[in-house]
C-alpha cells in the first residue's frame, strides 16, 4: 500500500510537510515553518509536529526539498535535530539549506545531495524525477514520483511562465510525459486558486520597474522579498541601463546575494555592486537601493528606514520607494504603517495596489487548468493552501471533468492510501504545531498562551501576603502591586476593597488545614477577578504570593 501522509500545509499557508510510504520505507517532502498568528503571543515561528517521524526513525530514507522558501525549509533543522537522514534538493536549495544548517551547528552532520531538475533519485522501491518549474525563488521543482502503485505528481510551488530563457521556465513537456505515461494522482499548489486567468509576466513587471526607475530624479529603493532572485537580477539589469549603481541591505539579503552569485543567477558589470558604507559618495540619481522588510517585519532594513534608525540610510525628499512584492495576509497594517512613514519623509511610495510591479510565484486558475489537462491524473488532491483553498480547487478539477469519487480534500495528519482497489482516506496519525519561541521548542502551549493574552488584555496583579502558620494571622500585607493594570487616584477605593477581599478569604481559611495556601491563592485568584470585572469591567491576571513563616 502507498501511503501519502500530510503533516503541514493543508489548510494553512506554510508547515509544508508530507510523508510517502510505502511498506518499510519512507521519506519527506519539504519540511517548512510559518510565522505565528495573531493570537500566538511572543512566539517566533511555528513547525509540524513530528510525532510520526519519531514513531518511523528507523525507515525514513531521506527528505527531498522542493525550493528554498522558509515555509518549506524553515523547520528543516529541529527535524535533523532529531534524525540524521540525508537531504535532497537542486543547488540554489541547498546552498541557503547549508547556510541555515551553519547557523544551528548542525553542518557537519548532514548529507547534503544534489539532485539538477531533470535528474532522477532512487530511493527503492521509489524512482523520484525532479521537474523545473517558475517560481518565486530560483531552482524550484516538482516531483514525478514513481512508486509500485503508479506515478504520483506532486507540483511543488509553481506556476507557469513564457520567458525567453527555457531555463526558467516550468517544464511543462515533462509534466505532459507523465501525463501520457499514466499518472495515479496530482498533488497540486493551491495557493491563488481563488484568482481567475494567468499570472503577470515577469517581462511586465520589469517593464513596469523600468518606467519607474528612469523616471526617477533621486535614488530608489526597491523592496522585495530576499529569495526572488529572478526580481533582483531585474532590478540590477535595470540599474545598470540607467547607469546606477546597486547596493544591496538587509542580513536575509547578503546572505541570498552571496549564494545567487557564487551560483551564477546574480550577474552584473564590475564595480556595479558597490557597499552600503560607500552610499554617501554616490550621487542619488546614480543609486539604487534592494532591500528587504517589504512586509513590515520589525527590525527590517525598510522599517528601521522609515522610522529613521537606520545607521546608513536616511530617506530624502526625492527618493522613490518600491514596494516590489504581494501583501501577506495579516501583513497590511505593518505595510500600510511603513507607506505613511515613508510619506511623511517625502517620499514617493509605490506598490502593488497602485502600480502593476509583483507577478506572483503561484499559478491562477487557468494555469492550475493546464496543469490538471498535462498530467491526466486518475486522482486528485489539492495541497499548499488554506481550507477554502482546496475545496475551491477540488471543485475546479470536478468542473473539468474529474469523477468527485476520485477529488480527494484531505487535512493535515490523514492518510491517502492507494492500493489495487483504489484510493481513499485510510485513517488518522498525530500531527499539529509546534511553538518556537526563542530555544524553547515546543514548551509555549496554550496554558502559556492564554496568560500572555490575559496579561496583554488586563495587565497583572501580584498579591503579596506573610502568615503566621500557627495562628494564621497576616504579618505583613496585603500589598497589591500592577502592571498594566491601574490604580490611580480616582479609583484608590479599590485597593482598600481589594484588601478587604482577601483578607476575608483569610479569615475563613481554618488554621491547620491541608493545603490551606494553596487553596487560599485559588480562592483569591477566583474572588479578585470577580471584584474587578463587577467594579471596574477589567480582567487582570491575579498572581498571588503567600508565604507561611
Amino acid at each position: 500500500m502507498l501511503k501519502l501522509i500530510p503533516l503541514g500545509g493543508l489548510g494553512e499557508i506554510g508547515l509544508n510537510m508530507m510523508v510517502v510510504e510505502y511498506d518499510d520505507v519512507m521519506f519527506i517532502i519539504d519540511a517548512g515553518l510559518m510565522f505565528p498568528e495573531d493570537y500566538m503571543l511572543g512566539v517566533d515561528i511555528v513547525i509540524p509536529a513530528m510525532d510520526y517521524i519519531r514513531e518511523n526513525l528507523s525507515k525514513i530514507e531521506g527528505i527531498i526539498l522542493t525550493h528554498a522558501h522558509e515555509d518549506h525549509i524553515g523547520a528543516l533543522p529541529y527535524l535533523l535535530r532529531e534524525i540524521r537522514i540525508p537531504v535532497y534538493g537542486t543547488p540554489f536549495t541547498l546552498e541557503i539549506v547549508r547556510n541555515k544548517l551553519i547557523e544551528f551547528d548542525l553542518n557537519k552532520y548532514v548529507d547534503l545531495n544534489l539532485v539538477n531538475p531533470g535528474e532522477i533519485l532512487n530511493i527503492e522501491p521509489f524512482e523520484i524525477e525532479f521537474i523545473r518549474v517558475s517560481h518565486s525563488t530560483v531552482d524550484g521543482v516538482g516531483l514525478a514520483i514513481h512508486t509500485p502503485e503508479g506515478i504520483v505528481v506532486h507540483t511543488g510551488d509553481f506556476r507557469i511562465s513564457h520567458n525567453p530563457d527555457e531555463t526558467k521556465n516550468t517544464d511543462i513537456s515533462s509534466f505532459a510525459r507523465m501525463g501520457e505515461k499514466g499518472v495515479l494522482a496530482l498533488l497540486s499548489d493551491s495557493t491563488n486558486v481563488e484568482v481567475k486567468g494567468y499570472t503577470m509576466s515577469e517581462q511586465e513587471v520589469a517593464r513596469n520597474l523600468e518606467k519607474l526607475i528612469s523616471a526617477s530624479s533621486g535614488r530608489v529603493i526597491v523592496a522585495l522579498f530576499a529569495s526572488n532572485v529572478h526580481r533582483i537580477q531585474q532590478v540590477i539589469d535595470i540599474a545598470v541601463q540607467n547607469h546606477r549603481k546597486v547596493v544591496f541591505n538587509g542580513r536575509s539579503m547578503d546572505q541570498i546575494i552571496e549564494v545567487a552569485k557564487k551560483l551564477g543567477h546574480i550577474q552584473c558589470p564590475p564595480n556595479t555592486i558597490v557597499d552600503i558604507k560607500q552610499i554617501g559618495k554616490i550621487r542619488d540619481n546614480e543609486l539604487v537601493i534592494i532591500t528587504t522588510g517589504s512586509q513590515g517585519e520589525p527590525m527590517s532594513a525598510l522599517v528601521r528606514m522609515a522610522s529613521g534608525t537606520h545607521k546608513h540610510i536616511k530617506i530624502k525628499k526625492d527618493d522613490r520607494v518600491i514596494l516590489s512584492s504581494k501583501h501577506i495576509p495579516g501583513n497590511e497594517k505593518a505595510i500600510a504603517s511603513i507607506i505613511n512613514k515613508l510619506y511623511r519623509k517625502g517620499a514617493d511610495v509605490v506598490y502593488s495596489k497602485i502600480a502593476q510591479i509583483h507577478a506572483s510565484g503561484h499559478a491562477h486558475q487557468e494555469e492550475l487548468k493546464l496543469m490538471l489537462n498535462l498530467v491526466k491524473p486518475r486522482y486528485f488532491i489539492p495541497i499548499h493552501g488554506e481550507y477554502r483553498h482546496l475545496v475551491v480547487h477540488a471543485r475546479l478539477a470536478e468542473k473539468m471533468g474529474m469523477p468527485r469519487e476520485n477529488v480527494m480534500v484531505a487535512e493535515n495528519g490523514q492518510i491517502i492510501a492507494f492500493d489495487k482497489d483504489g484510493g481513499r482516506m485510510a485513517g488518522q496519525v498525530q500531527t499539529g504545531r509546534i511553538l518556537i519561541d526563542g530555544k524553547g521548542v515546543g514548551d509555549v502551549g496554550r496554558s502559556v498562551l492564554k496568560e500572555r493574552r490575559e496579561l496583554s488584555e488586563g495587565g497583572l496583579v501580584v498579591v503579596t501576603m506573610i502568615i503566621d502558620e500557627e495562628t494564621g494571622v497576616v504579618l505583613y500585607g496585603p500589598e497589591l502591586v500592577s502592571k498594566g493594570f491601574v490604580f490611580d487616584s480616582a479609583t484608590g477605593y479599590l485597593v482598600d476593597d481589594a484588601q478587604c477581599v482577601i483578607l476575608e478569604i483569610v479569615e475563613e481559611m481554618e488554621v491547620g488545614m491541608e493545603s490551606r495556601v494553596e487553596l487560599m491563592r485559588k480562592r483569591l485568584q477566583r474572588a479578585l477577578k470577580q471584584y474587578f470585572a463587577f467594579t471596574i469591567n477589567r480582567k487582570p491576571l491575579i498572581v498571588p504570593i503567600i508565604i507561611e513563616i
